[in-house]
């Protein structure tokens, strides 16, 4: 069934979220409230998206825009509600077709939703199709309604209407049925039910709930069709809330991993993102945080106390108490304990980077290790090279970054100096606590003197 068009409500501020972020650019499994609805709306292909925006109204619009450049942004005016935000929409939209008008089903949902999902918009547009109802509202049962419209029905099973929790009286409340602020209308019904909307409410609002009402006035059916997953349809008006679901939506994401053969010791401490892809016997231990667009190959072990995020780490590889971002982890390499690997590294099978070391654009090639305590920035390692502990390769020189070409089979000495931009031949070795400003050709040994000098019976001055 195709639609009209899909209008993804994103004005509010969100009060109760305590934040100068509006809700929906906070974030959920990797993304924003406002990114994760659009992705499941856009599967619908409506013909037109809108979002409706108020409250820091430009940064919502950039965030929508970053996401979907042929976004429709609509802009709420001063009077408050749902409702009113439709109506907006609707004549932004109407004004855009050439008849001035909208033909077919309109989908209406709430950007505060962060696991609606395609499939249940799917169901609920077929639902509607085949009830041939004026308007459906996507609704769901929970143990505990609280702060919910609650959803009357009619004995044939239609909705009679949807009582806000301020206005509702004491067997209204008792209802578990409960509105998720998700609807498809008919566009001629909702252009004439939202046309006679009011504020006469305990909250002054404009409700597009008052619309369902008014679609019944005009003979139209007004169905309802219940989430099979009531989960997938929770909205979030607090961080109590949105840490509780947060938590059971990754309690689901470790279950399906771990169904499909990867091993998670305690899902309880390990948080994966929704776009991260885990290989089939890969271990995750605890403490572990596997974000963005992280990918992990088969047999690789990540953890204890690890962050990855989009990193993609090759089949084998181990990555302890780390954190690593936007960086490639060769097969079987090594990484820490207490490694900060920043944006841009590229490490390959069998290397290591190990305790206490920090890299930054460094190409390491195959067998290569940087044991401990060392800083590895804009360089290039050939392969089987071995950096001793303490080593730096300084890339700044107040302006411009500048690199470091270190080759293959070279033995580093502890505690050595780079000063980029530099070049190491292959072969070479160089002593301990060498400063190196020049270029070295291959085969050759390397070392600064530093003359040791000693000051027999010396005191500090405060002690003389």
């Amino acid at each position: 069934m195709e639609l009209s068009a899909a209008i993804i409500l994103a004005a509010g501020e969100g009060t109760r979220m305590r934040s100068a972020t509006p809700k929906v650019l906070h974030t959920f499994a990797g993304k924003t409230f406002l990114h994760r609805v659009m992705d499941s709306v856009s599967a619908l292909d409506a013909n037109v998206l809108a979002v409706v925006v108020r409250y820091q109204g430009q940064r919502v619009a950039e965030a929508a825009r970053s996401y979907d450049p042929d976004v429709v942004i609509v802009e709420q005016d001063e009077i408050p509600g749902t409702g009113r935000a439709v109506q907006c929409a609707m004549a932004q939209l109407a004004a855009g077709s050439p008849d001035g008008k909208l033909h077919g089903p309109v989908l209406i949902a709430a950007s505060d939703m962060p696991l609606l999902d395609a499939d249940t918009l799917h169901s609920l547009i077929d639902f509607h199709a085949a009830h041939h109802d004026g308007a459906t509202v996507l609704t769901t049962k929970l143990a505990d309604p609280t702060g919910y419209g609650r959803i009357i029905r009619k004995q044939d099973g239609s909705v009679l209407r949807i009582v806000e929790q301020r206005d509702a009286n004491e067997s209204e409340l008792a209802v578990k049925e409960v509105n998720t602020s998700v609807y498809v209308f008919e566009a001629d019904v909702l252009e004439q039910a939202i046309a006679g909307l009011n504020s006469n409410n305990a909250q002054g609002e404009f409700y597009l709930t008052d619309a369902l009402e008014t679609a019944r006035g005009l003979g139209r059916v007004v169905g309802a069709f219940a989430a099979p997953d009531s989960m997938s349809v929770e909205g979030v008006n607090d961080r109590v809330q949105l840490a509780a679901l947060a938590k059971a939506h990754n309690r689901r994401v470790c279950e399906r991993w771990m169904r499909d053969g990867v091993t998670i010791l305690d899902p309880e401490t390990t948080w994966i993102d929704d776009d991260v892809k885990l290989g089939r016997d890969v271990t995750v231990l605890p403490g572990s945080f596997l974000q963005g667009h992280t990918v992990v190959a088969a047999d690789a072990v990540v953890g204890p106390y690890t962050t990855l995020i989009d990193a993609t780490v090759d089949e084998g590889a181990h990555v302890e108490r780390s954190r690593v971002q936007e960086s490639h982890i060769g097969a079987r390499a090594n990484i820490g304990p207490w490694t900060y690997m920043r944006q841009g590294n590229d490490l390959g099978e069998d290397t290591k980077a190990g305790a206490f070391v920090e890299m930054k654009k460094a190409h390491i090639d195959e067998g290569t290790k940087v044991p401990h305590l060392s800083y590895i920035g804009d360089a290039h390692l050939g392969s089987h090279t071995n950096i001793g502990g303490g080593t730096i390769t300084a890339n700044y020189d107040g302006v411009h970054k500048n690199h470091t070409e270190i080759g293959s089979n070279v033995h580093v000495g502890a505690g050595n100096l780079f000063v980029a931009p530099v070049q190491v031949g292959d072969g070479v070795t160089t002593g301990a606590g060498s400063v190196i400003r020049h270029a070295v050709p291959q085969d050759a040994m390397a070392y600064s003197e530093n003359t040791q000098h000693v000051v027999e019976g010396w005191k500090p001055a405060w002690e003389r």
